[in-house]
């Protein structure tokens, strides 16, 4: 899922750290493939382990700052949740 798209939750300083610090994680994983290419990369079926793991450990960070149950939440719900948070906050800039 992408959440750069998606109005961002007004994240703790806390929570900004952890984020910043898992999509480091995630450069660094690429970085040891130089010669991948994205696509290489995130075949689903041979995505590296490590980019995985970094990969999940951003979805987490990420979804704690959106106050979603880890555990729990589906994409589906994820993508439901945004999309709801999206539609206040334009109902608002309406008024």
């Amino acid at each position: 899922m992408v959440y750069n798209n998606f109005p961002w939750p007004g994240p703790t300083n806390e929570q900004k750290k952890k984020i910043k610090n898992t999509a480091q994680e995630i450069l660094d994983a690429r970085a040891l493939y130089p010669d991948a290419s994205l696509a290489d990369l995130y075949d689903p079926l041979t995505m590296p382990p490590e980019l995985l793991k970094a990969h999940q450990n951003n979805d987490r960070a990420v979804m704690e700052a959106y106050g979603l149950p880890v555990k729990s939440t589906t994409e589906s719900d994820a993508v439901a949740f945004l999309f709801n948070l999206y539609s206040k906050l334009t109902k608002k800039e309406e008024n």
